[in-house]
């Protein structure tokens, strides 16, 4: 019941309205689509108390049955009273259809019904009721009386959507069924219901294995002048409907187990499903951003016969049914994620019908007058002395009776009376003719006036036309704006946040650099103090190696002098040995030997001699020695010592 006053009897008091609604069930398998429609005995769900809730509204304004008759464009004809008695009449010689079970009667109690307030009296209803299923993306008619034949059975034929004049969606040949009360119409649907596919899954006893449209179509006509008799117009006939859709649920097969046909079944379902999923994400995104993608209306029979609505021809409602097991989990995150999607959709508001022209209250008025008519009737004797009523005002007539030939008063008073009648009857005659005249010029009168009136009602009405084209105009501009509105919103929410990844990559990456600066500044550091202790160790390893070279060279020096003054030593002995060899016959003298040069003196020759180049190499020095070894081997030991280092 709360369920019902929230979601569907908002569309119920549309419907009456003149306006269209949609009403579906979303959800996974065995969530509860089909009872939260349906309902169970003493228990209504949304589809019986919304039938209940519009024939408790317009029950007493219900038009005769077959004055109304679809005309196979979803659209109404008005048939005359005799078309409409003919067919009563054959309808009435038809065999009486078998009822529905009793405990399907009483869905809703008497303390849960409810009615419309605002339902116009001046104006006649018919309501007219049609049940279709899409199953594997084929629609079919779960109303239609196809002929049994037992020997070569035809499986069911499937109907073909059609746009008609005014851009709506419909089935062509569906069944529609007029109904005068909520236990008829529930009769018809219960008869569809039993066509319906179900199958046993391993998630439910009873799944339903098609998408079911239950259509409620409601024609109103206005009252004539009088507001007695429908008005026989076409144009006037305005049409609403409420589509109650109980969708299959999406299932996966890894639960379900499903197989063969179950298998073909569930893949088409979750396609649809899908589809109608894939056209709200493009609606959202249309709104939103701007954009005019296409919408793939077409894509599937369920979302391209209610392409009307989600173009803005009637509200649309939608009920998420929800299982809480552990086990539908995912199912259940997709399907709540598609319902919070759904709820940034925008439908355009439905356009409003045109009004009658006619003054309101006919139907109370007509009424008013036959009450008072009969009261009057009633007063004066009933309607067998209407008659008599008029001549009761004339005088009486006498006796006519005649006795006796010769009696002449009875003739003479019947003409006086007979006279005084018609002189009576012309008075009458001639005040009803001034009557009638007075009322004449008053009618033409009021006529004028009226004439007058809609003279100034169509130029008010033409400012109107002109004020309402401004108004739209505006609306228009207004929508223009707000989606502009809309777009540059949500480039600005993509700006803001993007700014926001920038400073936050700005402010990591001067972080970063920070931290790399620190870096290279201790390496900075540190490469100093290294330099600097590279640059200490390298001078004084310098130094060191200096002081070293520079004794080296000293003892070298030293060396090649102690080895030059040896070889002076050993040519001046060869120079004396020649010499001696030369001069046989003088006595050979004795020469002393030399004293060693002192370190002094060695050290002094030794700059000398590497201030200037050295006479003779290094090389010849040698060979030279090597020579004298060779021929003084004891002399030049026995002479020669060779001052240490």
């Amino acid at each position: 019941m709360e369920l019902f006053e929230d979601v569907a009897r908002p569309l119920v008091e549309d419907l009456i309205h003149c306006k269209n609604g949609l009403l579906f069930t979303y959800g996974v398998t065995g969530s509860g689509k089909t009872f939260t429609m349906t309902g169970s005995p003493g228990e209504g769900g949304l589809l019986p108390r919304s039938l209940d809730m519009l024939f408790n509204s317009i029950g007493p304004f219900q038009a005769k049955r077959f004055v109304f008759k679809p005309d196979d464009k979803n659209g109404m004809e008005i048939q005359g009273q005799v078309d409409a008695l003919l067919e009563r009449q054959k309808r009435d010689s038809q065999p009486l259809v078998q009822k529905t079970d009793p405990e399907f009667a009483d869905m809703i109690s008497s303390e849960e019904a409810c009615k419309s307030d605002s339902v116009d009296e001046d104006c006649c209803y018919s309501v007219f009721v049609s049940y279709i299923e899409v199953y594997n993306n084929y629609i079919y008619d779960l109303l239609e009386d196809a002929p049994f034949d037992p020997i070569r059975p035809k499986p069911p034929q499937s109907k073909i959507l059609r746009e008609d004049q005014n851009h709506n969606m419909y089935v062509a040949g569906c069944t529609e069924v007029e109904v005068k009360s909520t236990e008829e119409a529930f009769e018809v649907f219960w008869k569809g219901q039993k066509k319906r596919r179900i199958a046993n899954t391993q998630l439910n006893r009873e799944s339903s294995r098609s998408h079911s449209v239950f259509t409620v179509k409601l024609a109103q006509a206005p009252l004539d002048a009088d507001g007695d008799h429908i008005l026989q117009d076409k144009n006037q006939v305005n049409v609403s409907q409420l589509c109650l859709v109980d969708l299959a649920g999406s299932e996966r097969t890894s639960r379900t187990r499903a197989e063969g046909s179950r298998l073909r079944e569930a893949g088409n379902i979750n396609q649809s499903l899908m589809t109608l999923r894939t056209c709200m994400e493009v609606l959202r995104e249309n709104q939103m951003c701007g954009t005019n993608r296409m919408v793939p209306y077409r894509d599937s029979k369920v979302t391209h016969l209610f392409k009307n609505y989600f173009d803005g021809e009637g509200k649309v409602r939608m009920i998420v049914c929800v299982n809480p097991k552990a086990d539908d989990y995912d199912e259940t995150m997709l399907v709540m994620r598609f319902a919070e999607m759904t709820q940034e959709v925008e439908v355009a508001r439905p356009v409003d019908r045109p009004i009658c022209g006619l003054a309101a209250g006919r139907r109370h008025r007509n009424q008013a007058f036959k009450d008072e008519l009969s009261r009057r009737l009633e007063d004066r004797g009933g309607p067998s002395n209407a008659g008599t009523s008029l001549s009761s005002l004339l005088p009486a007539v006498p006796p006519c009776e005649l006795v006796d030939p010769a009696d002449d008063q009875t003739l003479q008073r019947l003409i006086e009376v007979l006279e005084r009648r018609h002189r009576m009857r012309q008075m009458m005659t001639e005040q009803v003719n001034k009557t009638a005249n007075t009322l004449s010029s008053k009618l033409q009168q009021l006529d004028g006036q009226l004439n007058a009136k809609e003279t100034i009602l169509h130029e008010q009405r033409s400012k109107m036309g002109e004020k309402e084209k401004v108004i739209t105009n505006q609306r228009t501009e207004i929508e223009r704006l707000e989606k502009k509105s809309k777009t540059l919103e949500y480039k600005i929410d993509i700006l803001q946040k993007t700014t926001e990844m920038y400073e936050q990559d700005k402010r990591s990456l001067q972080q970063e650099l920070e931290t790399r600066e620190q870096r290279l500044h201790r390496e900075l550091s540190e490469k100093r103090r290294m330099e600097q202790r590279m640059q200490g160790m390298v001078t004084d390893t310098k130094h060191k190696w200096e002081k070293e070279c520079e004794r080296r060279v000293n003892a070298k020096q030293l060396e090649m002098q102690n080895k030059l003054w040896v070889k002076d030593e050993k040519l001046k002995q060869l120079k004396a040995i020649v010499t001696e060899s030369s001069s046989s016959s003088c006595p050979t003298e004795h020469s002393d030997k030399p004293d060693r040069p002192s370190r002094e003196r060695d050290r002094i020759l030794a700059q000398k001699r590497s201030a200037s180049p050295s006479p003779l190499p290094f090389f010849m020095l040698l060979s030279t020695m090597c020579f004298l070894d060779l021929l003084f081997p004891c002399s030049a030991s026995s002479h020669i010592s060779v001052p240490p280092l």
